[in-house]
């Protein structure tokens, strides 16, 4: 194996074996090269590696907060590998909408209607009813309320993935949205839509939910590709 390879599959074990777990630092630089048997570059190339697909965290100075330390985020690197197939063309919008049918979907049949989360989940409602905000910020919120709503299903899976499209998700509905003769209006009928899918998911009415959030996915889709 490579360098970086060795290094990445000695944090995977560790963490599997349980030798580490989340908010843990790792040996110092120094310690851990030597017992690794790897350069000191190397490792410092395994670290840019493992930051970015959200296994670690490193910070300067001193205390608690500072050095290398376990944080396991995977939506940061689906987040990545998502942009970058979109970027290349590798995956389409039309693909995200159809992930969205297919996540949502299963988050509205499985919602808890006693998920600590609905009071986050109703602030982002009163935000893009402030009619001041731009279409780019009510955008953003948007896919923020989705991915909120995801949680209520209380996989964290579904969540990261959701999670990870979050951006695919704003940046998706953005370019659609300039194909849009009047934008107030959609924004209206998107806010009723939202109010309408909280109610349901906090009543616990799957059946109700399962048709509002696929109405609401399709209905934006087929708006804007006209």
């Amino acid at each position: 194996m490579k360098a970086h390879e060795v290094v990445t599959a000695w944090v995977t074990e560790q963490l599997r074996s349980g030798k580490l777990r989340v908010g843990d630092h790792l040996p110092s630089e120094r310690a851990l090269a030597e017992d690794l048997a790897v350069s000191r570059s190397s490792l410092r190339e395994a670290m840019r590696i493992l930051e970015a697909l959200g296994t670690i965290r490193t910070a300067t100075g001193s205390g608690p907060t500072s050095g290398t330390i376990i944080t396991a985020e995977p939506a940061q690197a689906l987040t990545l590998a998502l942009n970058m197939q979109l970027a290349t063309r590798q995956v389409s919008h039309e693909h995200v909408y159809e992930m969205r049918l297919l996540l949502e979907s299963w988050s509205a049949e499985h919602a808890d209607p006693g998920h600590e989360g609905w009071r986050d989940v109703e602030q982002l409602l009163d935000l893009m009813d402030d009619a001041s905000i731009s279409l780019e910020q009510f955008l953003v919120l948007d896919a923020q309320f989705h991915v909120a709503l995801s949680h209520a299903a209380g996989n964290p899976l579904i969540s990261t993935m959701m999670d990870a499209l979050r951006v695919a998700i704003a940046d998706h509905t953005l370019e659609r949205a300039h194909a849009l003769p009047d934008w107030g209006a959609t924004a209206a009928r998107l806010r009723a839509e939202h109010r309408a899918l909280f109610a349901s998911f906090r009543s616990g009415d799957r059946a109700v939910s399962i048709t509002l959030i696929r109405d609401h996915i399709r209905g934006y889709y087929e708006e804007t590709a006209r």
